[in-house]
């Protein structure tokens, strides 16, 4: 493995605005890629990236960052997405220095990772090129995307009439989000929902979800983690993607697909078309 350029470099205040940097070698600068753990935005953390994929992104050329963010515990969404976002502003902000072509970034997370994902690749950029901090003058856009089980929607009534068997929340998602009205709650799910942001002028996807849309619903304790993040998400937004024009490679069992892996797709997408 590949030596840590840096260990939980700090981006905020809190005690989990923190990431690491994994320096792919090269003499001239290298795109990079950003994990996004999941953890249903309550636990997980950037030690959870898949040591094969790391070994993988960097023997490609690829340098690699992992972020940590605020759990719901500790401040509601979209508080996450916000860390997120600054971690990625901070990261760009650090290109010559770090030797990474700020205009070729991805990222690549499962389930609410995924979410987070999603938010940076689709939703408009959020720079502020009169702002006072140097940081919020970089980019918050990506040029790939990369998710597993992800969640395309934090609308719960949605999930009711599209995930099968979900008939009743798992959780409580106006507090989830912060909201305290009806209308609290669809604006903030509006802000942070792919479905939502997803317009033409955004980057082509690669989804990996773990069931085909036929499969039945497994009976049992599977149940919950397999609605959670059935692939019906997936495929509404590869619908929604397809007339806007937009490339998507939707992934499960029995699938045929472009790409190989999400290096594969990462590969393509970051170091073919520089």
């Amino acid at each position: 493995m590949r030596r840590h350029a840096f260990k939980n470099y700090k981006y905020g205040p809190h005690e989990r605005n923190v990431f690491d940097f994994y320096s792919a070698q090269s003499d001239e600068p290298t795109p990079a890629a950003v994990f996004i753990h999941g953890g249903g935005f309550r636990n997980g953390s950037k030690d959870g990236i898949n040591n094969k994929t790391l070994k993988a992104l960097l023997d490609a050329g690829i340098s690699v960052a992992a972020f940590n963010y605020r759990y719901v515990q500790q401040a509601p969404l979209p508080a996450a997405h916000y860390d997120c976002r600054r971690a990625l502003q901070l990261l760009r902000s650090k290109a010559t220095e770090w030797n990474i072509d700020k205009n070729w970034i991805g990222a690549f997370g499962g389930s609410a990772g995924a979410q987070i994902c999603m938010y940076l690749a689709f939703h408009e950029d959020m720079a502020r090129p009169d702002s006072d901090d140097p940081i919020e003058r970089e980019s918050t856009r990506l040029q790939a995307v990369a998710t597993s089980g992800g969640q395309t929607t934090m609308d719960i009534a949605w999930w009711k009439k599209n995930i099968p068997g979900y008939d009743e929340s798992h959780r409580d998602f106006f507090q989830t989000l912060g909201a305290t009205t009806q209308e609290e709650y669809q604006d903030r799910v509006s802000e942070i929902s792919a479905l939502d942001l997803v317009s033409k002028d955004d980057p082509a996807i690669y989804m990996s979800y773990g069931m085909s849309p036929e499969d039945p619903v497994p009976e049992g304790q599977a149940a919950r983690g397999w609605k959670v993040h059935h692939v019906q998400f997936g495929v509404a937004l590869k619908e929604k993607m397809a007339t806007l024009g937009i490339e998507s490679d939707l992934v499960y069992p029995g699938s045929k697909n472009k790409y190989q892996s999400n290096v594969d797709y990462f590969i393509s997408m970051l170091k073919n078309r520089k």
